[in-house]
């Protein structure tokens, strides 16, 4: 894999094809249609903002692009997935996590596929597929993170349903969602279920959540209040929460790693690019040698990290199961995309430390990397548990 900072797939003409086209349609169309409605990363924005791209990344083919024909997808690889949402991550576009639909849309729903049932495919998830409807996915609760056993939320039977009581936070996407995954424990009992909730049901609040320190107002609380979900609304079998909650958790776990790596990658072209211009008593601030070191660096701990994803995702595809290979990635770019990002603001000085800069929210997201999706910690738990066990 060769190190440059706008990969190229010769190899693969659909993917490279797929990839230019991503990029022109973000540098371009949604790069206009931000600048329309004065978008900056800490705008509060409604369903209505989305929804356009949602319909205009269904029409381009990039909506779901991961999925099967069948239902309209490309079937794409691992690994080309993962080159989209690199090229995601290294977008400057506010809005451009709805484009391959992690804002709510079929890469939030393409995991549960093979556990719902007709009645759930009609009335959720092929929504969701055409841009119709929006799903969040709910298991955080405030003393329930990365012991997913901690939650308190219940699932009571009544009758052939249940009732559901409880406080879910940092449902990510529950401020323009339609319906929530949810994995609830079920009442007196010490197995957990997933729902498929409507948020607009008796008993369901989507309240404002948190907000996080990047300043994007996408999370949400999920309060439930003796809320009725009947048997239809039951996600695979009862027990099986935590298994489709946590499901695949190797392939999402890689997965993530292609965003980070893209906003690494974005913190060391921007700046490459300032070094390059800015003048510091008379030269280019290029040109002194702390700033070339720490560019050396940069570049060699993007390249490592890509390498050893990308080298994950190719042994996915061809049917292994990298497990141990999984928690090292989600480790390695998650602590190294920061460091990269913390250089960036260190080369830019006072421009780094601007509030509304691009760096400044680069640095924000990738130092969030590190807790969300799994805990550097909890990499580390892993690698340690399949070393000692080998």
């Amino acid at each position: 894999m060769p190190f440059t900072l706008t990969p190229s797939y010769a190899d693969n003409p659909r993917l490279q094809d797929l990839v230019e086209r991503l990029r022109t349609y973000l540098d371009t169309e949604l790069a206009e249609y931000e600048a329309g409605l004065g978008l900056a990363r800490e705008s509060r924005y409604t369903r209505q903002t989305l929804e356009p791209v949602w319909r205009r990344s269904r029409e381009l083919g990039f909506y779901g692009i991961h999925l099967p024909a069948e239902y309209g997808g490309h079937g794409l690889s691992f690994t080309e997935l993962a080159a989209l949402k690199e090229e995601i991550g290294a977008s400057p576009r506010i809005l451009a996590t709805s484009v391959l639909g992690d804002m709510g849309g079929p890469l939030r729903v393409g995991s549960i596929f093979e556990h719902a049932t007709r009645y759930q495919l009609e009335k959720y998830l092929l929504p969701v597929l055409r841009g119709e409807r929006a799903c969040c996915f709910s298991l955080t609760e405030q003393d329930a993170g990365s012991d997913v056993r901690g939650i308190r939320t219940t699932a009571t039977p009544d009758g052939d349903g249940w009732r559901l009581n409880g406080h879910k936070v940092f449902s990510s996407a529950g401020p323009f969602a339609d319906f929530s995954v949810l994995i609830a424990r079920m009442a007196d009992t010490d197995t957990y279920s997933a729902f498929l909730v409507d948020l607009d049901a008796p008993g369901c609040t989507v309240a404002e959540g948190d907000l996080p320190m990047s300043g994007e107002h996408i999370e949400a609380d999920i309060l439930l209040d003796d809320c009725y979900v009947g048997p239809e609304q039951l996600l695979g079998e009862i027990g099986q929460g935590l298994r489709i909650g946590l499901g695949r958790v190797t392939v999402n776990r890689l997965l993530h790693c292609p965003t980070a790596l893209g906003g690494a990658r974005r913190a060391l072209a921007l700046s490459v690019d300032y070094a390059k211009t800015r003048m510091v008593n008379g030269a280019p601030l290029g040109m002194l040698q702390s700033i070339q070191h720490r560019l050396a660096d940069m570049a060699a701990d993007y390249y490592a990290a890509r390498s050893m994803t990308y080298d994950a995702l190719a042994a996915l595809d061809a049917g292994s199961r990298p497990r141990v290979e999984a928690f090292l990635c989600k480790l390695f770019v998650a602590e190294k995309a920061f460091d990269i990002a913390d250089h960036a603001v260190q080369i830019h000085g006072k421009a780094g430390v601007v509030r509304g800069g691009e760096i400044e929210s680069l640095f924000q997201r990738l130092r969030m990397f590190r807790i969300l999706t799994g805990s550097s910690e909890i990499q580390r738990n892993g690698i340690a548990r399949e070393l000692l066990l080998a």
